[in-house]
């Protein structure tokens, strides 16, 4: 598994050349699915870093979250998480990591990301500015209305 999430990254997560169209992915299914999985990974570490710390409680929710969503082991969420974190320094936005998700996942499968995000953001007990900003940045990326991060933010914060 870990291997075709590396390779897919090597050859998809490059940027179209100015002026080139993208193509849709002719990745196999289930490496597309290992991508999301990195895709969805950085995007919540990128939300665990926004205030500049990374807390256990956060650490802990995105071990979970993964766990539980993607149905992974726990070796396998170490490695994830540790691929995905190289990714998420390396990239100069998130575009890449939103692309993915919003072409492959429907608009309920995004509020569930949107839930999981926020209970991350929500984890150390505060709401920091920066963290507020960027699950709106992120929301606008994957192609949701305001009005769905605020649905799923009351549901987080009950």
């Amino acid at each position: 598994m870990l291997d075709g999430i590396r390779s897919f990254f090597s050859r998809n997560m490059e940027l179209p050349q100015a002026g080139a169209e993208r193509e849709p992915s002719t990745a196999p299914a289930g490496r597309q699915h290992e991508s999301i999985h990195v895709a969805a990974c950085a995007l919540l570490l990128e939300l665990a870093h926004a205030d500049d710390e990374f807390a256990p409680e956060e650490k802990a929710h995105i071990e979970e979250a993964l766990g539980h969503h993607f149905d992974l082991d726990p070796d396998t969420i170490v490695e994830l998480i540790r691929l995905a974190d190289e990714e998420r320094r390396r990239s100069v936005d998130l575009y890449q990591f939103t692309r993915l998700i919003a072409d492959a996942y429907d608009t309920g499968q995004k509020m569930v990301l949107l839930e999981v995000m926020w209970r991350v953001v929500y984890a150390d007990g505060e709401l920091a500015r920066h963290e507020s900003y960027l699950m709106r940045k992120i929301s606008h990326l994957l192609g949701l209305k305001p009005g769905y991060l605020a649905e799923v933010r009351r549901k987080v914060t009950g």
